[in-house]
């Protein structure tokens, strides 16, 4: 298995972090606090604001792409892929469909569907409240309640239609994902 930094992913794609930067001083300009005492907790809006007897435990920084595929009339529900770092840039989790996450200390947990959204970018996916459903094995993943998808850039739905039935179409992305569990 092949591990790769923070650092090689900028010099493959090195528009991301300024993009990630444009999209973090929109964002903050239009949200509302989430969690006033939990200082890990991103600012949000309102909409998909975490209660606060929860609190992060942990923060990943994704790089990745959104999968769509083209079904003759719409691109249908993207499926991500993607990839969280931890700050020191380490590969800590994988994020596929379900929308499911599984660390690398293993432990796994899936995302309730429909999440939560808002859109911030017009120019990016939305951000994201998703309950966390059966956190399995021990981990940071372990006891999840919330995850949280925001700061995102990128992955949007093609705008242009297919040209075949079954065409896929992955479009790169990155967000912040931070993961809640209950406090004591």
């Amino acid at each position: 298995m092949t591990t790769n930094t923070v650092l090689q992913i900028q010099s493959i794609r090195p528009g991301a972090w300024l993009r990630t930067l444009v999209g973090l001083a929109l964002a903050t300009a239009s949200v509302t606090s989430a969690l006033a005492e939990d200082n890990r907790a991103p600012e949000v809006p309102t909409e998909i604001v975490v209660s606060s007897d929860n609190k992060v435990h942990f923060h990943g920084f994704g790089v990745g792409v959104q999968i769509y595929t083209w079904n003759g009339s719409s691109w249908g529900t993207a499926v991500p892929r993607a990839t969280l770092f931890d700050e020191d840039g380490n590969i800590v989790i994988d994020h596929f469909a379900g929308p499911t996450w599984q660390s690398n200390s293993g432990s796994k947990v899936a995302g309730a569907l429909p999440p939560a959204h808002v859109i911030v970018d017009t120019n990016a996916i939305p951000w994201l409240r998703l309950a966390a459903l059966n956190p399995q094995g021990p981990g940071i993943l372990a006891e999840t309640t919330f995850i949280q998808r925001v700061n995102t850039t990128g992955g949007l739905t093609p705008s242009e239609p297919g040209a075949v039935v079954g065409q896929v179409a992955e479009i790169p992305y990155t967000a912040d994902y931070f993961f809640y569990r209950k406090s004591n």
